[in-house]
C-alpha cells in the first residue's frame, strides 16, 4: 500500500566508485590529500630567562603596548575619581581630549613636514601633558588618588611586560639540548629589526 500511485524507476545515477575507498569531495579530489596543520596551544606568557632578556622584554612590550598600557591606567584613574573629585575628572578629560587632538593634527599633516615632526617630538608634547595632568590633578587635591592610582597599575604593566613573550615577530633559538622537553631553550631573537622610520 505504501507504493500506490507512485511509478517507481530505476536510478540513472551511478554509484561514485573511488579504487582505494577514500571519500572525494565536490571537486573530485580525495579528502586524505588535505593535511591538516597540527593544532598547537600557544601561551603567550613565560619567564624570561635572564635579568637582560627580561629588560628587553620591558623594552619591546612597553613601546608595543603603550597605548593599550595608557588606557589601562587611565581607567583606573577615571574611576578612582569618579566618586570624590568631579573637578579633577573634568580636567583629566579635557587634557586627555587636547592629547588626542594633537595626535590627530599630527597624523593629518603632510608626510613632508619633516621640519615640523622633528620640531614637535610626539613623545615630548605627550609627556608634557602628561606633567601637564599630574600637576593639575595634585592642584585640585586629587594626587593621592594619583599615586594609590599609579601604584596599583604600574606594577600590573610591568608584570605583563615581563611576562609577555611576543611571537609575532620572533623565532626561538635552540640550546645546545636539542628539542627535547623545554630543557635547552634561549630566549627569542627578533627576526627583523623594527625601527620607528618608514623608508
Amino acid at each position: 500500500m505504501s507504493s500506490h500511485g507512485t511509478i517507481q524507476r530505476p536510478s540513472t545515477v551511478a554509484a561514485p566508485t573511488t579504487p582505494t575507498g577514500c571519500p572525494e569531495d565536490s571537486t573530485g579530489k580525495k579528502l586524505d590529500d588535505f593535511r591538516r596543520p597540527e593544532f598547537r596551544l600557544v601561551c603567550p606568557l613565560s619567564i624570561p630567562s635572564s635579568p637582560e632578556a627580561a629588560s628587553l622584554r620591558i623594552i619591546q612590550n612597553l613601546a608595543h603596548f603603550a597605548l593599550y598600557y595608557t588606557h589601562f591606567v587611565w581607567i583606573v584613574l577615571f574611576i578612582t575619581l569618579i566618586p570624590q573629585r568631579k573637578v579633577s575628572l573634568i580636567l583629566l578629560v579635557i587634557m586627555t581630549y587636547v592629547a588626542s587632538l594633537y595626535l590627530l593634527l599630527l597624523r593629518a599633516c603632510p608626510a613632508n613636514f619633516h621640519l615640523l615632526r622633528k620640531i614637535i617630538d610626539k613623545r615630548i608634547v605627550l609627556g608634557l601633558i602628561v606633567m601637564a595632568t599630574m600637576i593639575e590633578l595634585i592642584a585640585t587635591k586629587a594626587g593621592l588618588h594619583l599615586v594609590i592610582t599609579l601604584a596599583a597599575t604600574v606594577p600590573l604593566v610591568l608584570t605583563h611586560a615581563v611576562f609577555w613573550a611576543r611571537n609575532d615577530f620572533c623565532v626561538e633559538k635552540r640550546g645546545a639540548g636539542g628539542g627535547g622537553g623545554g630543557g635547552g631553550c634561549e630566549e627569542s631573537v627578533p627576526l627583523v629589526d623594527e625601527s620607528p622610520e618608514i623608508v
